[in-house]
């Protein structure tokens, strides 16, 4: 009994930061069938086309109704899975998408630092252009943050191809990530308030 008191608040903490807890590896139903795979994958769409956002502030930003419908204007345009969108957009309100990646309300974020820093959209989100349903792949937990601010150098690789799901390092990605360091003048914060604001 005595060992009670120390193994529930600890069995607590575990929990909290297990996939069960942190959200990750469950795919997120949306209000439209909407396939990563085909859009990014087959069609070569890039992140920044739909969430522009990352590189301007701190939310990726969810694309207006219209960035949609500029294709499926012609393609698809009376299919019925797109009912939705083709609803959203006459009724000039925005489709509701399920938020998949959620920080707590106490964490401030900011997705432009980052890629502008050399954090490949991968190195968070995992592969993306692979996922019928976008799933949370990393726990987003402070001590995940943390260990990427203590050291970037592995995450990290030259601006160009924060977007590219397949690039891969020539050489050793420590060796990559230093020189993106140095160039960029790389210098996380591991203070506080970086993330407690």
């Amino acid at each position: 009994m005595a060992v009670l008191p120390v193994a529930t608040p600890v069995a607590l903490l575990l929990l909290a930061r297990s996939p069960l807890g942190t959200g990750a590896f469950e795919p997120v139903q949306q209000p439209v069938q909407f396939d990563h795979r085909h859009h990014a994958s087959d069609e070569g769409i890039g992140c920044r086309y739909c969430h522009d956002g990352a590189w301007q502030g701190p939310s990726a930003g969810i694309p207006p109704t219209s960035r949609c419908m500029g294709c499926h204007a012609q393609i698809w345009n009376e299919s019925a899975l797109l009912a939705p969108v083709r609803q959203s957009y006459f009724e000039d309100r925005p489709i509701p998408w399920n938020r998949v990646h959620r920080l707590p309300q106490y964490v401030f974020f900011n997705h432009a630092i980052h890629v502008h820093k050399g954090v490949g959209c991968v190195s968070c989100h995992g592969r993306v252009d692979q996922m019928p349903l976008v799933e949370q792949v990393a726990p987003l937990t402070m001590g995940w943050c943390l260990e990427c601010h203590r050291d970037p150098a592995p995450h990290l690789r030259p601006p160009e191809h924060v977007a590219d799901m397949t690039w891969s390092p020539r050489g050793p990605a420590r060796d990559v990530g230093l020189a993106v360091m140095r160039t960029l003048d790389v210098s996380p914060r591991t203070e506080c308030s970086t993330c407690h604001r």
